[in-house]
């Protein structure tokens, strides 16, 4: 199913089910294409890498999320990386 992207504008492939879990994985069903959502894994994988982040600490989830609303539906601020804080986070 091809739908208009919402980040990039362009009609591309969509998901036949959602790639996250609860609303946001709806949203990005209705709303992002499979290579938005590629450019966001690979954001996700640099943010986890250069802050150190362990995904099963609730916190860590919160800040990817923050993130990829950023990134995928430009809501709000998202993290650049900053290597000065490499290994860190300020919560």
């Amino acid at each position: 199913m091809d739908i208009t992207c919402t980040r990039c504008g362009q009609t591309r492939a969509g998901f036949a089910r959602p790639p996250f879990p609860g609303a946001l994985g709806a949203r990005a069903v209705r709303e992002i294409c499979q290579d938005c959502w590629g450019q966001w894994l690979k954001q996700q994988t640099m943010l986890i890498n250069h802050y150190g982040l362990n995904v099963m600490d609730p916190q860590a989830r919160s800040f990817l999320t923050k993130n990829l609303e950023a990134f995928l539906f430009k809501a709000g601020q998202g993290e650049d990386v900053d290597t000065t804080k490499q290994g860190t986070i300020n919560w």
